[in-house]
């Protein structure tokens, strides 16, 4: 239980000191996030992303007034539900429209009192740096009444301004290397990102979910950043680590998603259970961190660059697989259930591998009847065309300013 005195020392420290702090660049999904009094706005994504920062952008530019509460306050650890009463004194007699709740999904019962404060009017913004959590409660509580965004680290068009540097191969490189947390590319110092791997690992996945075996947990997770873009599988994971059952190594699995460490893709299928048994390919929230962290001692840019793509990709759609039957494509973007596009990639394509990777699109393209696809490289601009289907091979760093896919159109002829 905290007294209401204890609550405004904390509210008025907080606001002091998020108000101290540089607002910095202006984030992408600021666009997105509009007044909705019957709707709260969800921000989530991983530690360190910028969700902070963003609610302070949102107050200094648009709700000056507005209430701030971070619960991973250590001041606010005795957090109950009855304390919530003792709260909605506080915010009441400061008169505040919005209300801005940070990391909320740390107290139990969260959503029960945000659901009220929609029910008064209030516009609610909320982060959280755990998945799980947020949307089973916003699936139950919250139905209806909830708009969600995810916050992911710089993108290479975020990481140009906030650098100051201008698109091309150069900054591309070292935006590779560099990633994209706000911290890390304002001050490269490898040894946050590894403080952060393992503060999503102790905190975000072992308190929350009472995973004792801390020294397997990282083992895994530090095999996976070192392996991005190979295919994995639950059940040969569980025969190389010391983990009882292929259930308990799904939901380690399923636990370094939900905290936004790891993505893992799955080979596209018509059939759903198809998807679930077949190898998923495994991504990194970020490539700074992939070198930070990673067991792997000889650098492999490729593999880093295709998880560079991939990231860019997953910023805009959420339904995103690999293809693989006779070749190999590395993803079919979805957008609302319909097919947006096949994208390959490769850091330098030559004479060995150019057969390869066009080979991937080639079947991908007759596969579901695409008359173009992208391939992309780089710093290589060129262009393929093969019975009226023509691939465009493209730089990366023209891509990452323009991501956003076409509209699908089939290939003549077909009936689609």
């Amino acid at each position: 239980m905290i007294t209401k005195d204890t609550f405004r020392q904390i509210v008025n420290a907080q606001r002091v000191t998020l108000l101290g702090r540089d607002a910095g660049l202006e984030r992408e999904i600021l666009t997105g996030l509009t007044f909705t009094p019957t709707h709260a706005q969800i921000i989530s994504g991983i530690r360190r992303s910028g969700k902070s920062t963003l609610l302070l952008q949102l107050i200094k530019d648009r709700y000056p007034t507005g209430f701030f509460l971070n619960f991973e306050d250590p001041r606010l650890y005795n957090f109950e539900f009855d304390d919530f009463f003792r709260l909605d004194e506080i915010i009441s007699q400061s008169e505040s429209s919005a209300i801005f709740f940070d990391e909320i999904q740390v107290i139990p019962q969260w959503e029960r009192y945000v659901r009220q404060k929609i029910d008064e009017g209030k516009q609610l913004f909320i982060t959280g740096s755990n998945a799980s959590l947020l949307s089973k409660e916003l699936g139950t509580k919250l139905t209806g009444r909830h708009l969600t965004h995810e916050l992911f680290p710089f993108s290479y068009r975020e990481f140009c301004d906030f650098t100051s540097v201008t698109a091309s191969a150069d900054s591309l490189e070292t935006y590779l290397h560099t990633g994209g947390f706000p911290g890390f590319v304002d001050n490269p110092d490898p040894e946050q990102l590894r403080q952060l791997f393992d503060d999503i690992l102790i905190r975000d996945i072992a308190v929350r979910y009472s995973v004792r075996d801390i020294r397997t947990l990282r083992q895994l997770a530090l095999f996976l950043v070192s392996n991005i873009g190979k295919p994995v599988t639950a059940n040969k994971l569980t025969s190389s680590f010391a983990i009882s059952s292929t259930s308990t190594m799904l939901e380690y699995l399923s636990h370094l998603e939900q905290s936004w460490l790891l993505f893992l893709l799955p080979r596209f299928s018509y059939s759903l259970r198809k998807q679930q048994v077949n190898p998923r390919k495994v991504y990194a929230i970020d490539t700074g961190l992939i070198e930070a962290v990673s067991a792997s001692f000889s650098e492999d840019r490729g593999r880093k660059f295709e998880n560079m793509i991939f990231l860019e990709l997953r910023r805009q759609y959420r339904e995103i697989y690999y293809f693989s039957e006779q070749k190999e494509c590395d993803f079919l973007v979805f957008e609302r259930g319909a097919l947006r596009g096949a994208i390959q990639v490769c850091y330098h394509l030559s004479a060995e591998n150019l057969s390869r990777e066009l080979d991937g699109l080639w079947e991908a393209m007759n596969h579901f009847q695409l008359s173009r696809a992208t391939l992309i490289t780089f710093d290589q601009s060129d262009q393929f065309e093969q019975q009226g289907k023509i691939i465009d091979v493209i730089p990366a760093w023209k891509f990452l300013l323009n991501p956003l896919l076409p509209p699908h159109h089939p290939s003549p002829g077909s009936s689609s």
